[in-house]
């Protein structure tokens, strides 16, 4: 570990980006975004939070309230909700994407969906939250044979469905009423102002080199605190020693123009209830509050390296899937202009299994690994982390993603072959269920791999 003069001498700084990706959520903030000051030189405090998402802002949130006499300073690369807090599909879900924690994870997972609510509405932070539901769909003989063993008594047949909204081919489905449509830049944005209302000091700008027990080392600077937590999701991989904890896979969203009301009419979506289907290549879709329908999905590579460029936020490819799909799914909306396209990365565990981790004895804590469900785990995660920094034994400090064992994924090039052999078994699985109607045994081995 290099010592803080030694940082002070660096010359060569990263160049940190000075704006939010574009994206729909951008558009939707209220006037341009002036980033923060950066660190520079050297800094003390009590605790050091690196990264500006959703995880390290819940955890200085809520740090703040368990601790508030104790200094916290939250570090990130280049803007608060910069990654995918920022640039997500806006679902504030009690999903959790591994089947065999995910009973154990419901129940906290609900309380922390309702709790994002009541905190941006206690904190002013207008979001466009609307707790409406998850409606997840069968658009295949298979997937309805999926869907209807999994839902027992709470199947819904096409009728029903279609009372909710008309999905084109739709054969039935499950409703949740646990999940909540938002604004994902306008939270991140928001809870950023209100963990500086709260005493909480935010550097911007402030790209990390290392980070380790008591001390943090930046492009400018460096940050010398008893507790650093790291909340660098996807970026983990390009921080010493992360390259096989988290792989950073890539999701991609469009947005359509304000649909007319004609049209919504035809689709019948008047709630604001979040809707995919059980394809494996995963769709995620909402009405937004100013009447579009957003829609993400997955498919983009994985790049060679756990590497992150700007330029893989776009692939012409998975847009042109992703605006097949729109006219597939709503043929009222077909010809409706896309007006945003965007993407970004998330970040990945070898087991597919987010995980919550501190070690009061060096002081170090982390949380991440939500393979895109992560707005309202990284919530649970953050006040997690934030009682474990106090020194509090509570329910949620023994949840079971609580200082699990890590499992580092292969080295290059199997890791490269693996993920993308995976992403390409999704596809050919959907598609041979599109064809056939009846399940896919490809399928079956992709979800053994991502513990479904």
């Amino acid at each position: 570990m290099a010592d803080a003069s030694r940082i002070l001498r660096w010359t060569g700084r990263r160049t940190a980006p000075t704006t939010l990706p574009a994206s729909l959520w951008t558009d939707q903030l209220a006037g341009p975004v002036t980033p923060r000051a950066a660190v520079r030189g050297e800094e003390r405090a009590d605790v050091c939070v690196v990264g500006a998402g959703f995880t390290g802002l819940w955890t200085a949130y809520h740090l703040a309230a368990l601790a508030p006499g104790r200094r916290i300073v939250v570090v990130e690369r280049a803007l608060a909700g910069f990654g995918a807090s920022g640039r997500n599909g806006g679902w504030c879900s009690a999903l959790f994407p591994v089947a065999a924690l995910a009973d154990e994870m419901r129940a906290p997972l609900v309380a922390t969906v309702d709790e994002v609510g009541a905190v941006a509405d206690a904190e002013g932070i207008d979001c466009d939250y609307a707790k409406d539901g998850y409606l997840r769909v069968a658009t295949t003989p298979a997937q309805a044979a999926r869907l209807r063993a999994e839902a027992g008594d709470g199947w819904l047949d096409a009728n029903a469905v279609a009372a909710r909204i008309r999905v084109s081919g739709a054969l039935g489905g499950v409703f949740d009423p646990d999940c909540a449509a938002l604004s994902p830049g306008k939270l991140a944005r928001g809870l950023a102002e209100a963990v500086e209302r709260r005493g909480v000091t935010v550097f911007e700008q402030s790209p990390a080199r290392r980070i380790g027990p008591g001390l943090v080392e930046l492009d400018g600077g460096a940050v010398r605190a008893d507790v650093v937590i790291r909340a660098t999701e996807a970026w983990t991989s390009r921080l010493p020693g992360g390259g096989r904890e988290i792989a950073p896979l890539y999701s991609l969203v469009i947005a359509t123009e304000p649909l007319p009301a004609a049209a919504w009419d035809e689709i019948g979506w008047r709630e604001r209830f979040t809707l995919n289907d059980d394809r494996r290549l995963i769709i995620y879709a909402q009405r937004s509050a100013d009447g579009r329908i957003v829609l993400g999905g997955r498919g983009a590579p994985y790049h060679l390296g756990s590497r992150i460029k700007p330029a893989f936020d776009h692939e012409d490819a998975v847009f042109e899937h992703l605006r097949h799909t729109l006219g597939t799914l709503f043929p009222a909306a077909a010809r409706a202009r896309i007006t945003h396209r965007w993407g970004g990365p998330l970040g990945v565990p070898r087991d597919w299994t987010p995980a919550v981790r501190f070690d009061p004895s060096r002081g170090l804590g982390s949380a991440g690994g939500y393979v895109g469900d992560g707005v309202a785990a990284a919530a649970l995660a953050g006040k997690t982390l934030a009682e474990l920094v106090a020194g509090l034994d509570t329910p949620n400090t023994r949840l079971p993603w609580v200082n699990r064992p890590v499992r580092q994924w292969e080295p290059e090039p199997l890791r490269w072959i693996g993920i993308n052999a995976g992403r390409l078994g999704a596809a050919a699985s959907d598609a041979r269920e599109n064809r056939t109607g009846r399940p896919s045994r490809l399928g079956k081995a992709v979800d053994r791999l991502t513990g479904h």
